[in-house]
């Protein structure tokens, strides 16, 4: 008998433990969100029964009201004519935010997580996985004098590396924004799916591109370190200026001797978004010799916090001495409607009146990854090409 009892325990505990361990089988699926139809035409859809006002959040500049579709009480949706892009998006419930339950594609940025919808078509196609050789993404630590400690790298090898072990590779470090850190490139710039295409469909050379952790009190992005779970944000970025970039050779060499790279200056580029434009324009003065290709993308270009027009004359003869031998590329690329729109510009007017050679890319829009993606598309295609 007593066997018996420990029998039948045994078998509820095992059940239990089974039922726990797979319990996201048995999850209703009621409905499918988001719906493209037509590649143009986007339902979003939800379930929210108790709900008053449900609003669709990250779509256009505005929140969007959405109805209970044919009358039925709870069942949300709205449906939206859009262009082919990447989008990120919320729904808004009585005021409390929150994901797309029908939807498993999500992104995180700083300490929010966004769905995720692609309509294909034109650009936004680089952004999507296809039938081409993949490379490999990698999360890899380098010992730091920085920080003192290990620090944690991003590395995306192209398709093919690992099986031609005499090839050597150029280098692309591609740098953040201020809140983001070594994964945002590759979880909001898709960068790692952008050069498969673009290699696939020979417009970009093969490449090796760096992602580094540019917050220079963080060693790695939350929950990788010994930080515990806590909630980041993006003061986490603030440091001294130039703290980052005057240890930036230590990431170089490293790269240079943990990977086949061709360590010199012709196949080395740097390029970064807002804080990490700042780090690029920064990282190019006080060591041009390391890289002949430069990208900045709505680059904070600030130096002790102010405006290029607000420093002295030593200023001037530091830019004027970092481009005598001018770069292969040196590429400004800033939305019209950006925040950092004027500091950008006070900067090409320094550049114009040291007669300095750069181009020139504006576009529509403001400091938003929509921008970035478009700018890594087009800067990718025009380096290493000499």
């Amino acid at each position: 008998m007593k066997k018996q009892i420990i029998q039948i325990l045994t078998a509820m505990i095992v059940s239990t433990f089974s039922i726990h361990a797979q319990e996201t089988i048995f999850m209703p699926q009621y409905i499918k969100s988001p719906i493209i139809e037509n590649d143009s035409i986007v339902t979003f859809s939800i379930i929210a029964p108790e709900a008053s006002e449900v609003l669709l959040q990250g779509i256009g500049g505005e929140d969007i009201k959405l109805s209970e579709t044919n009358g039925v009480r709870g069942d949300w949706s709205v449906s939206l004519p859009l262009s082919p892009d990447l989008y990120t998006y919320n729904f808004l419930i009585d005021g409390v935010r929150t994901l797309d339950p029908a939807n498993c594609y999500t992104a995180r940025d700083i300490a929010s997580l966004f769905n995720i919808v692609i309509l294909p078509g034109g650009i936004s196609d680089y952004y999507m996985p296809h039938d081409v050789p993949h490379g490999t993404v990698s999360k890899i630590w380098y010992d730091s004098k920085l920080t003192n400690a290990p620090r944690r790298l991003t590395v995306y090898t192209p398709a093919g590396y690992e099986s031609s072990p005499d090839k050597a590779y150029p280098v692309l470090y591609l740098l953040h924004g201020m809140g983001g850190d070594e994964d945002a490139w590759c979880e909001l710039g898709r960068v790692s799916f952008i050069l498969d295409n673009l290699i696939a469909e020979g417009k970009a050379v093969p490449m090796i591109v760096v992602m580094p952790n540019g917050n220079a009190r963080m060693n790695g992005s939350p929950g990788t370190t010994g930080e515990g779970m806590y909630v980041p944000n993006s003061q986490f970025s603030v440091a001294p200026q130039q703290m980052f970039e005057h240890d930036f050779p230590e990431i170089v060499n490293f790269i240079d001797s943990t990977y086949r790279t061709i360590p010199d200056k012709e196949n080395r580029a740097i390029a970064g978004l807002s804080m990490g434009g700042g780090h690029t324009w920064r990282i190019g003065l006080e060591y041009p010799e390391l890289a002949d290709y430069y990208g900045l993308f709505s680059a904070a270009v600030r130096w002790n916090g102010t405006g290029i027009s607000e420093q002295n004359h030593a200023l001037d003869e530091q830019i004027k001495a970092s481009f005598s031998e001018s770069p292969a590329l040196y590429w400004i690329a800033i939305g019209k409607d950006d925040f950092l729109f004027g500091l950008n510009k006070e900067y090409r007017e320094t550049l114009d009146r040291l007669s300095i050679p750069y181009e020139y890319h504006e576009s529509a829009g403001g400091h938003s990854w929509k921008n970035w993606r478009e700018y890594i598309v087009e800067f990718t295609q025009r380096i290493f090409k000499k």
